[in-house]
């Protein structure tokens, strides 16, 4: 198979789609990009439909050869983006032809970038989704010598996502959260407490969730039966330091949850590093429903320009 020949596979590089879903019962989780935005705009920049299989690439150092003529995009966290040994701007698509290298320095700021290809990345499916999580040990992250499959394409790029658009991936961020039913485990004070501290990210981080540190949020039932979680669940274990799950979070937990953070929130705290500070803000279920209404039209008003 041709396609692109990994030189250098980086620190963790992870084959996505947009998740595994509709699998809880087996206990297999969604998987899928931890920041979806990125995610969708390095498939639009080479014309695939949302679901095409791209590369979430975290920290940096991947390096790649061609074996095939195509159009690439890279997207997500400031790492520098070199072709053939010249410097390429981010959030735009680069023809490249057989022989060509590619390289992914290391991050600036934020966690993951996200590298697509016209047509996508040929990889294997599990329970329909092609999206790796490796405590499930579907697929497994890439290796030197690894062929990363992808067709070739006639496709001339040289679109680019308008720089209004680009988020900026900062070490602060606040995230919106919505109350749960299991709210009543938390008293007024421990309510207060989590939604008017400042918390930081811990080295404790990953595709599973993360793990943050500061005033500590008591439950006034620190253990439970466990049941179903979802994506976004504040979870507070006996220590009252709050965990934030995250795409490849477990399927049942039972720890106690004050509340789910946002779904469009979470790529602000999957592309923070250790250090970075933390907050919450509570909003309504009503508030989130306009919230992720305008983020819909958002997306699909943008338009993307012909890079000069």
């Amino acid at each position: 198979m041709s396609g692109m020949r990994v030189i250098e596979p980086g620190v963790l590089s992870l084959f996505q789609d947009q998740g595994r879903f509709g699998n809880h019962s087996l206990g297999l989780t969604q998987g899928g990009p931890l920041d979806a935005f990125a995610f969708e705009c390095a498939n639009r920049l080479v014309r695939n439909a949302p679901n095409a299989t791209a590369l979430e690439i975290s920290i940096g150092r991947l390096e790649i050869e061609c074996e095939v003529e195509t159009t690439l995009a890279v997207t997500g966290a400031a790492m520098p983006l070199i072709i053939n040994g010249q410097t390429k701007a981010a959030w735009r698509s680069h023809r490249v032809r057989s022989g060509d290298r590619l390289a992914l320095g290391h991050t600036k700021k934020g966690c993951r970038c996200y590298l697509a290809v016209t047509h996508g990345f040929v990889a294997k499916k599990f329970f329909g989704s092609a999206s790796t999580v490796l405590r499930e040990g579907l697929g497994r992250a890439l290796r030197a010598g690894d062929i990363m499959g992808c067709s070739a394409s006639e496709d001339e790029g040289g679109l680019a996502l308008p720089m209004k658009e680009i988020p900026s991936y900062g070490d602060e961020v606040c995230l919106r959260v919505i109350s749960g039913y299991q709210h009543n485990l938390f008293r007024d004070t421990a309510r207060g407490i989590f939604f008017g501290s400042e918390y930081r990210v811990t080295n404790q981080c990953d595709r599973m969730g993360c793990r943050l540190e500061g005033s500590s949020v008591e439950s006034t039932c620190p253990n439970l039966l466990s049941e179903g979680v979802s994506l976004g669940a504040i979870q507070i274990p006996p220590d009252g330091q709050p965990i934030v799950l995250l795409n490849d979070f477990q399927t049942i937990g039972g720890y106690p949850k004050i509340g789910s953070v946002l779904s469009c929130d979470l790529a602000q705290l999957a592309q923070c590093n250790p250090g970075a500070r933390v907050r919450f803000e509570s909003i309504s279920i009503g508030d989130a429903q306009e919230i992720l209404r305008k983020v819909k039209a958002r997306m699909e008003s943008i338009q993307l320009k012909v890079s000069e």
